[in-house]
């Protein structure tokens, strides 16, 4: 979907806002942190907008969003670790519709974001030099997670 919207710049001169959306089908083989930023860096590039601003949005309570270290894997296999430790799934939980992972899943999507606010310069997210984009799943199995993305800009 894109739309146009004018705007008047500083100097007056008329400019252009556009906007475009999709949604990001990422596969998740089980629990933890499965990066994105290559997908949603692609998908930026090809809209055409320059500058503006990125919003990621995942479509489930038991999974998340995070802006996190992309070089060091000891870090994610850190960050794994500390959900698991303060949601486990051996805490007898009340609500466990859907197995033992069920409860912990919707307190580790609570404790993260659901969402993300990413300006986008020079026709890229601005990302520090050692970030990355992650959808971090909450569950044991697989899944095929929704990430709605839109972006607005220039």
């Amino acid at each position: 979907m894109r739309a146009g919207l004018a705007a008047r710049g500083a100097l007056g001169q008329a400019r252009v806002m556009r906007q475009t959306s999709t949604e990001l089908m990422i596969a998740t083989p089980g629990q933890g942190l499965h990066e994105m930023t290559d997908a949603v860096v692609r998908w930026v590039a090809d809209s055409a907008i320059e500058t503006g601003l990125l919003t990621l949005f995942v479509r489930h309570t038991s999974a998340s969003l995070l802006i996190q270290e992309n070089a060091a894997p000891a870090a994610q296999r850190d960050v794994e670790r500390y959900f698991a430790k303060i949601a486990p799934e051996s805490a007898g939980y009340e609500h466990d519709d859907e197995g033992p992972d069920d409860m912990p899943a919707h307190l580790r999507a609570a404790l993260t974001a659901t969402s993300l606010s990413i300006p986008v310069v020079g026709g890229r997210p601005v990302l520090g030099m050692w970030q990355g984009i992650y959808l971090f799943e909450h569950r044991t199995n697989a899944h095929r997670r929704r990430v709605a993305v839109h972006l607005i800009g220039e």
